[in-house]
């Protein structure tokens, strides 16, 4: 209980972390951890786990975001790229070139922040429910959009993460040699913990999961131009298996990324009878526990080497942009073996 809600959701940890906690589960990493991800580094080796930026390409996936765009600045009345400067001074033999772009933070590799998703909560117990984010943090006081459309997460934006630093062990689940590539698997608390037992892979608290389901390759070959056929590949996460929610909050496990789009099932028909959330992995992880989520991550030749080598640990390097008040950032995560 604190000033912003006397109520939280049942199985929540809001304010586990203090009444103005803003990291979450992150608050697990702390150097104890980083110390259990760089034990793991044997050999040196890095794996860059970002896409290109302007991948999967067009907007297949999400119809709302699109790939960046790169734009030059202006300097002296003309655009500054490949700019001669002798141009202002014949004297001058220097060329440069300076762009901006316009880039939608959740369109490839990506980290959602915690007032990415919310939901619709009575925190005072009145019976009215309210529009709520992590922590009872409040839309439109603390995560707002103005008349003229800035918008700000001025409470749990995602640059909590990078300045806490999100560095530590990671752990790589193998889907796609269990699973393939087609048809789409939904994955649920019994299936993932077969294949956990079957490659001898523990999960420990503080301990970033990554689920590789061979997405990543399917978007490479498709080379910027994908097709439908992605929504209906590899495997995804059950979010409405109960069991699997619950092994990730008693787990203990500080963030999930993945190589697909939004880690659980998206786009399923709602039952009738349905009611509360379309995506109750989102909303166990980001409203109720503070658990990061990473989409769209390149995680293929990673799950190779470790497989080649009988391994599933590895020091993960992952903050996203210092991006004052943002919902989402792009990210080029690091592995290192």
């Amino acid at each position: 209980m604190n000033d912003r809600w006397k109520f939280r959701p049942i199985g929540s940890n809001w304010g586990d972390w203090g009444e103005n906690d803003q990291l979450g589960r992150l608050n697990l990493i702390g150097p104890e951890q980083v110390l259990k991800g760089i034990a793991e580094v044997k050999t040196g080796k890095t794996f860059c786990l970002s896409l290109p930026l302007h991948l999967p390409g067009g907007n297949v996936l999400s119809p709302v975001r699109f790939p960046p765009r790169l734009r030059p600045v202006v300097r002296n009345d003309a655009p500054y790229f490949n700019y001669e400067w002798r141009r202002v001074n014949p004297d001058l033999l220097d060329i440069a070139s300076d762009d901006s772009v316009l880039l939608f933070n959740q369109y490839s590799t990506q980290w959602d922040s915690l007032a990415h998703r919310g939901a619709l909560f009575d925190a005072a117990g009145d019976g009215e429910p309210e529009p709520l984010y992590y922590n009872g943090y409040r839309a439109g006081e603390d995560v707002t959009l103005e008349e003229d459309q800035t918008t700000a997460a001025k409470a749990l934006g995602v640059e909590n993460m990078a300045a806490h630093g999100v560095q530590g062990r990671g752990v790589l689940v193998d889907l796609f040699s269990h699973f393939g590539e087609t048809p789409r698997k939904e994955v649920g608390y019994d299936d993932l913990m077969r294949v956990m037992e079957k490659d001898g892979i523990e999960i420990e608290s503080g301990d970033m999961l990554c689920l590789w389901t061979g997405l990543d390759r399917m978007i490479l070959r498709m080379n910027g131009n994908p097709d439908d056929s992605l929504k209906q590949a590899c495997t995804v996460l059950d979010g409405r298996d109960k069991r699997l929610l619950d092994w990730i909050t008693d787990s203990g496990l500080a963030a999930i990324a993945s190589d697909n789009l939004a880690v659980e099932a998206v786009g399923k028909p709602l039952p009738a009878d349905h009611g509360g959330t379309s995506l109750p992995l989102h909303e166990r992880c980001l409203f109720h526990l503070g658990v990061h989520l990473g989409e769209l991550w390149l995680l293929a030749d990673l799950a190779a080497w470790l497989r080649e080598h009988g391994r599933s640990r590895f020091l993960l390097t992952a903050p996203p942009l210092r991006l004052t008040g943002a919902a989402g950032s792009p990210v080029t995560p690091i592995a290192t073996v």
